[in-house]
C-alpha cells in the first residue's frame, strides 16, 4: 500500500514545472539612429565612436570606452549624409563637440569591417565544427531537417542552388514553399579562404546557435552594403532556430 501511495505522488520535477511562470521575452537593447531618428536593435545598428583627437571611428564589436553614436543606414545613406554635413551635425550634438573629424574612407572601413567580421565568424564556426561544406553533405542533412541555415555563394551555379534548396524545402515539410537558401555577396574563393577549406561554393549549418552568430554578422553586412532582401531574411533568422515558416513570410532571398 505504501508502494502505491509513493507511485501516486507527482515527482518533485513535475510539480515545479506546473506551477512555474513561463520565461519573460528576452530583453532586445535599442538606440537611436542619430540620422532617421528611429530607434532599432542595437545589434541592427553601428556604433560610432569618437578618438581622443576627435576622429571619429567604427566601432563594430561597440566595446569602445566613452561616447558613442548609433547608426542605421546603408553605405550609400551614409555617404549622402556625410556629402550634405547631416553627418556631421549630428554627431557635433551626439557628443556635444563641434570640432569632430570625419574621415574621408569612414564608409569603406565600415563596409571592410562588417565584411571580415561575418567572414571570420564562418572562419571560427568551421573550426568549431557547426557547418557544413560539400553539396552532397549539405544534401543530406538538408534532406532530414537538420540544416538552420543554408548560405551560396554569390558566384554559386543555379543548378547547384536549386538541387540544395530542393533538398532543404523536402527536410522542413515545405515542399511547395518559396524555401530556399540565402545567396551572400561573397565568391567561392573569399569563402574558400575564410574557411580554409577548398572549393567552398555552399554553407550549411547544422546547430541553431551558430546559425543565429552567422547570420547575425552576414546580416549587418548584408545590409549596409544595400543588400536589403538578404539582410531582412538573415536578421529574421538570426534569433534562432530556422522553420519553413521563417522563410514563406520572408519570400525568396535573391542576389
Amino acid at each position: 500500500m505504501a508502494n502505491n501511495d509513493q507511485r501516486d505522488v507527482p515527482l518533485a520535477q513535475e510539480l515545479d514545472a506546473e506551477v512555474r511562470p513561463p520565461r519573460p521575452e528576452k530583453h532586445v537593447p535599442e538606440r537611436k539612429c542619430i540620422l532617421t531618428g528611429e530607434h532599432e536593435a542595437r545589434a541592427n545598428l553601428i556604433r560610432l565612436a569618437l578618438a581622443p583627437d576627435g576622429t571619429v571611428l567604427p566601432d563594430l564589436r561597440a566595446r569602445a570606452p566613452g561616447r558613442g553614436a548609433w547608426i542605421g543606414v546603408d553605405r550609400a545613406a551614409l555617404e549622402m549624409a556625410i556629402a550634405k554635413g547631416k553627418l556631421k551635425g549630428a554627431l557635433a550634438r551626439a557628443f556635444k563637440d563641434g570640432t569632430v573629424t570625419i574621415p574621408a574612407d569612414l564608409p569603406e572601413r565600415i563596409e571592410e569591417g562588417l565584411r571580415r567580421a561575418a567572414l571570420d565568424r564562418l572562419g571560427l564556426e568551421a573550426r568549431a565544427g557547426t557547418l557544413l561544406t560539400g553539396s552532397d553533405k549539405i544534401a543530406e542533412a538538408a534532406r532530414r531537417g537538420q540544416l538552420h541555415l543554408l548560405l551560396h555563394a554569390g558566384d554559386a551555379a543555379e543548378d547547384g542552388n536549386r538541387k540544395l534548396d530542393q533538398a532543404l524545402r523536402v527536410g522542413l515539410d515545405a515542399e511547395g514553399s518559396d524555401l530556399r537558401g540565402v545567396v551572400i555577396p561573397a565568391e567561392r574563393t573569399i569563402l574558400s579562404m575564410a574557411l580554409g577549406r577548398d572549393n567552398v561554393v555552399h554553407i550549411g549549418l547544422t546547430a541553431p546557435a551558430a546559425a543565429a552568430r552567422v547570420a547575425d554578422a552576414l546580416g549587418r553586412w548584408c545590409g549596409f552594403i544595400g543588400r536589403s532582401e538578404s539582410a531582412s531574411a538573415l536578421r529574421n533568422r538570426s534569433a534562432g532556430s530556422i522553420g519553413a515558416t521563417d522563410f514563406e513570410v520572408k519570400g525568396s532571398v535573391t542576389r
